[in-house]
């Protein structure tokens, strides 16, 4: 299945309020996932991307703290805005942040420099979907 049909999937419903719930879990699966490979194999995974092992273990915990966090809301029948709003923000820091790191900071090896940038367009990407269903909930 593509990206395209998965989102259209996540996305067939006249309820706002699920499509919201469905986005909010897709990002959780993915951020928790992500996290557990950076936690679990930080020293090979930070060897492939030219990322310290330290940092990228810390980081694994954080994204499935967040990650589990962020579960919890897809679970509640109408997420309370506000929180949602604290994800969006989240995920548009995550993704700026991931670019400067990438410019400022890192000095990754190839498949580092495509990762991040990768990833980065995806957190965003969860964002801009999380941001459009929360506003069709309040339409």
């Amino acid at each position: 299945m593509s990206a395209t049909t998965m989102l259209g999937t996540l996305s067939r419903t006249d309820r706002p309020q699920t499509m919201l719930r469905r986005f909010l879990a897709l990002d959780a699966i993915v951020t928790g996932a992500n996290g557990l490979v950076y936690a679990i194999d930080s020293k090979p995974v930070g060897e492939l991307l030219g990322v310290g092992s330290g940092l990228l273990f810390e980081l694994g915990i954080f994204l499935v703290v967040y990650g589990a966090a962020v579960g919890y809301l897809a679970t509640r029948k109408q997420p309370p805005a506000l929180a949602v709003k604290a994800v969006i923000d989240a995920n548009a820091l995550w993704a700026v942040l991931s670019i400067v790191a990438l410019l400022v900071w890192f000095s990754p090896t190839t498949a580092g420099a495509v990762w991040i940038p990768v990833q980065a367009v995806t957190v965003a990407g969860f964002g801009v979907l999380q941001f459009l269903s929360l506003r069709a909930t309040t339409a």
